[in-house]
């Protein structure tokens, strides 16, 4: 009789070490061994080789329903099941049904269960003609954390949250311990930027950094942090694109607070002078992406340990929607679920980085984050075995040849990759097998572990 129901060797990636010729053992949808050498019997045994074996990413950021009738659930797990992505934790700016109560949080979970090919988890987020009314009853419903902005782009689909009212918000969320994230960027300086572009008469690759000079990003970062400082609310910036940025994130922890500050994947790879150069309107993204002297400086701080999480901040917006020629008219926002790995490991070993950080900034750092670290976020034994395999090579990057995106287009089409996904299992079960993915419904919601104070709230 086998030990196990399946037994991967190749190189453990853990959060705080490589091993090489190491296995990881699965039973009944949860690691059961993790050893080194020889591999234990089971039912199902793979010799990866040199295959890199990491814990199933959680992608902080993602935006399947952005676009009415465009990506959906059934497409943006598609991605992330190809991608070794297991858990998406997804945004509440839904157009037609934004989260902001617990219907709405039902109505989602309802919506997205039966499509959903990976594991899933959701921000809420407020109506501000209701203040933070409804945001107990959306930690009751399961959402993971909250989201807001301090700029906007639509009074309830995506609204700016004045000072007063984040303050409100972060009051009533702190006794939870869950986080309250926050888009960063200055509302005011922001529209006074755009106006002085468009006098300007540049509408070019340029017009967008200049639109969102990097003073209206860490503005808002001080807000957000003094905020969480002063009510006692864990305070998360959802994407810093500035190396300056990471120095306010660690500066606040120094001093005691839970401010923690995530980087999105376009933030290591891209760079303003060449790659939104030559893609225009497909690179545009909200902070914008940065020059290639910051890019360096982002890798520096992944380093040194002042990134809490890598996401991908993913939205497949349709190409019409990222192609006109006056930059500031385009969408804002990429798809990255099917890469965000590859591509962060990439960047890793070119920068002299340990390979660690990929499972620590891509699984259990997130899993922390949103308190769903009992089940997911690492290769240890009780969780769920949610693993991705990636097998080195030297690849070429195509998101409409993959077949597993509903655009064929993306910024990183063309970048030389050094591992691929071969393989994806959530809990125990594979639903990537390097070509075809896991039916619809195979993925389910999580919601996060109650917090002491939070069971108390909800009893």
């Amino acid at each position: 009789m086998s030990d196990f129901d399946l037994v991967l060797k190749g190189t453990l990636v853990l959060s705080d070490r490589v091993v090489k010729r190491g296995h990881v053992a699965v039973r009944d949808g949860l690691i059961a061994a993790i050893g080194q050498g020889a591999m234990p019997e089971a039912r199902e045994r793979h010799d990866l080789g040199k295959a890199l074996i990491l814990p199933g990413a959680i992608d902080a950021q993602v935006h399947s329903l952005s676009q009415k009738d465009q990506e959906d659930f059934i497409w943006s797990t598609r991605s992330a099941a190809a991608g070794g992505v297991t858990t998406i934790v997804d945004m509440p700016y839904d157009e037609g049904n934004v989260v902001n109560s617990a219907e709405a949080v039902r109505r989602k979970i309802a919506h997205a269960s039966p499509q959903a090919r990976v594991d899933f988890a959701l921000y809420g987020t407020v109506d501000p003609t209701e203040g933070a009314a409804r945001i107990a009853e959306q930690v009751e419903a399961g959402v993971a954390a909250f989201k807001f902005s301090t700029f906007g782009t639509h009074p309830t689909r995506f609204p700016r949250i004045p000072a007063a009212l984040l303050e409100e918000c972060f009051a009533a969320i702190a006794p939870t311990g869950l986080a309250a994230g926050v888009h960063n960027e200055d509302d005011e300086f922001v529209n006074a930027a755009i106006a002085k572009v468009k006098a300007s008469g540049i509408t070019d690759y340029r017009a967008h950094g200049l639109s969102r000079p990097p003073l209206t990003e860490l503005l808002a970062m001080h807000q957000i942090y003094e905020t969480g400082a002063q009510t006692g609310c864990p305070a998360h910036v959802v994407h810093c694109s500035l190396g300056r940025g990471y120095e306010i994130a660690a500066g606040y922890r120094a001093q005691g607070f839970n401010a923690t500050v995530e980087c999105c994947i376009h933030y290591l790879i891209l760079d303003e002078e060449n790659d939104v150069k030559r893609l225009g309107g497909k690179a545009k993204i909200n902070p914008p992406v940065r020059p290639r002297a910051e890019v360096e400086k982002l890798w520096r701080h992944v380093a040194c340990g002042n990134v809490t999480l890598v996401s991908t901040d993913h939205v497949s917006w349709s190409e019409d929607r990222k192609t006109n020629p006056d930059m500031l008219a385009n969408a804002s926002g990429v798809p990255g679920l099917e890469v965000m790995m590859p591509l962060f490991i990439k960047g890793a070993t070119e920068h002299g980085v340990p390979l660690f950080w990929a499972a620590r900034l891509m699984a259990a750092n997130p899993a922390r984050h949103f308190r769903i670290d009992h089940v997911k976020g690492a290769l240890e034994i009780g969780k769920h075995a949610d693993i991705a395999v990636l097998e080195p090579g030297d690849f070429v990057y195509d998101a409409a040849e993959s077949g597993n995106n509903v655009v064929g287009w993306s910024p990183y089409n063309g970048i030389r990759l050094p591992y691929r996904v071969a393989a994806t299992f959530l809990r125990g079960k594979q639903v990537f097998d390097g070509k075809s993915v896991a039916e619809p419904g195979t993925g389910a919601f999580v919601r996060p572990e109650a917090s002491l104070p939070l069971r108390e709230m909800i009893r």
